[in-house]
């Protein structure tokens, strides 16, 4: 993946220092033949102008060091082979050190201001080139479609650009721990220093664990709400401590990883997202069409089945058995169906509540006479206040919601144990709970989703659609749900309606 980023063409290499003191004085040398066969024709001040401006070439060139050598010989060759008497130190006319001081000033100020004017285009080029590399590595991240894709680029861009290698660090499944990324070259990572950088958010450094093979600097990687990951740096060997530049591109880089890392998580939330909305919507349509299809023989073999109890004569007491059996079985399995077409009702909003203001206690008589012989083997105590208001509610979508409960309660409570109902005000709500003394439920955080139930493999009937039924009818009255455990033993299942302002019932005049 060499292309991934597409660089700057390189200078060509400079010259050594050696080499550059080496090609500074043959220039000095090379002055010194062009002028002599000029001395007869040119004033000695000319001559001292074209070792000036030999020195300022060597400065341009070749850098301060050789400018400063050119700046001291061209002195020392212009004193013995311009000067009289030539060919020697000496010096006939005094006037002439003053032109040695200013000429050796000249040559060292203008050495000085061309290396530094030369050094800086150096240090412009070279921000130039980086700001360019970082502009096409964002091109490249943005176009990224993975984690591991990111870490590839990275990884190409600091080697080519600071000769280093690198690793990108993201938390693990389990949250506490960081992973690298695969990465085409092993980098051995000291985990604790990479922690202690995703935990702080700052940079972290060690030069020992360096000397151990690891690498010794590590970035976090921040994003817009928390810290995404960290990225591990290892420069080649020889290479001198990063400078200020350096560490302002590793900054700049490790933004641009975060916002990558960022955007990718984004964009699998909403994927997953999605696809659960195409799911959810996609069961509901295939239970929806289901239950329509199913309620129609369902009820009419219910019906067959308590036709068998009216034939005269009567049917032999096996018989009886059987046709009982077969009614309590399509029953049970008419209202599971009947289970099934609510949820897809309540999850497509195909649901309209027909609130009344009405007492509660006359909906929790219906749903208790309504269960019959499913509480016969579990006294229900009801404990609702006196001075408890009218509230405005669905009866029949309430009263499913007591239904739910109370079997529930009644299914996993031990015999002769008993259920209690209790309401009670709860700032602007009030609060109803339905206990049970039998073994609690589970600790996950999913009860009140479809199909999901207490105990997976509980021999108890069943199709985990309770809980769920229960929580979409208490929201869409504006109301929450939540279930616990009672710390005496038990279930409790509590869920609040709004209390609203309730009209004035005036009494009748006895």
């Amino acid at each position: 993946m060499d292309d991934l980023v597409s660089l700057p063409e390189e200078r060509p290499e400079r010259s050594t220092p050696a080499q550059g003191l080496l090609l500074s004085v043959l220039a000095c040398v090379g002055t010194t033949l062009v002028a002599t066969p000029m001395l007869g024709y040119l004033d000695l001040a000319n001559i001292v102008m074209l070792f000036l401006l030999t020195v300022l070439l060597v400065a341009v060139k070749l850098g301060r060091n050789p400018a400063i050598l050119a700046a001291v010989l061209s002195v020392l060759l212009f004193d013995i082979f311009f000067v009289p008497p030539r060919f020697s130190l000496a010096v006939s006319n005094i006037q002439y050190l003053v032109t040695f001081v200013v000429m050796l000033a000249t040559a060292l100020i203008t050495a000085h201001l061309a290396a530094g004017l030369r050094q800086r285009a150096d240090e412009s080029r070279r921000r130039e080139q980086r700001t360019q590399a970082l502009y096409q590595l964002a091109r490249q991240l943005a176009g990224s479609l993975s984690i591991a894709e990111v870490a590839e680029i990275a990884e190409v861009f600091i080697g080519q650009q600071l000769q280093a290698r690198s690793a990108l660090l993201l938390p693990d499944e389990t949250a506490h721990g960081l992973s690298a990324v695969a990465q085409s070259t092993a980098l051995p990572i000291e985990s604790h220093l990479a922690q202690v950088a995703m935990n702080s958010g700052q940079l972290v450094r060690s030069d020992e664990v360096s000397r151990l093979g690891y690498a010794p600097l590590y970035l976090p990687l921040h994003g817009s709400t928390r810290t995404r990951g960290v990225l591990a740096i290892r420069f080649a060997e020889g290479i001198q401590e990063p400078s200020n530049e350096t560490l302002s591109l590793l900054d700049a880089l490790a933004s641009l990883i975060a916002v990558a890392v960022e955007r990718l998580h984004y964009v699998a939330v909403a994927q997953t997202s999605e696809m659960e909305m195409l799911t959810e919507r996609l069961r509901s349509s295939i239970l929806s069409a289901l239950s329509h299809d199913l309620r129609t023989p369902l009820t009419a073999l219910v019906g067959l089945a308590d036709s068998l109890f009216l034939i005269k004569p009567a049917l032999p007491a096996n018989a009886l058995e059987t046709a009982q059996a077969l009614h309590e079985q399509a029953a049970r399995l008419a209202g599971l169906v009947g289970n099934l077409l609510d949820m897809a009702r309540l999850n497509a909003g195909e649901v309209t509540l027909r609130r009344e203001w009405q007492p509660l206690e006359e909906v929790i008589g219906a749903s208790i006479k309504l269960l019959g012989s499913a509480l016969a083997a579990h006294p229900v105590r009801v404990d609702l206040p006196r001075d408890l208001p009218l509230l405005e509610f669905d009866a029949v979508l309430i009263e499913r919601v007591f239904c739910n409960l109370l079997e529930n309660a009644a299914k996993y409570a031990p015999a002769g144990s008993s259920i209690e109902l209790v309401a009670g005000q709860a700032g602007d709500s009030i609060e109803i709970s339905v206990a049970d003394r039998g073994p609690g439920f589970p600790e996950r955080d999913d009860l009140f989703k479809m199909f999901v139930r207490g105990e997976a493999e509980s021999g108890k009937p069943g199709t985990g659609l309770g809980l769920a039924i229960c929580r979409a009818i208490v929201e869409a009255h504006g109301g929450r749900i939540r279930a616990d455990n009672r710390p005496d033993g038990g279930a409790c299942v509590s869920f609040t309606l709004p209390r609203g302002n309730p009209p004035v019932v005036e009494e009748e005049a006895a």
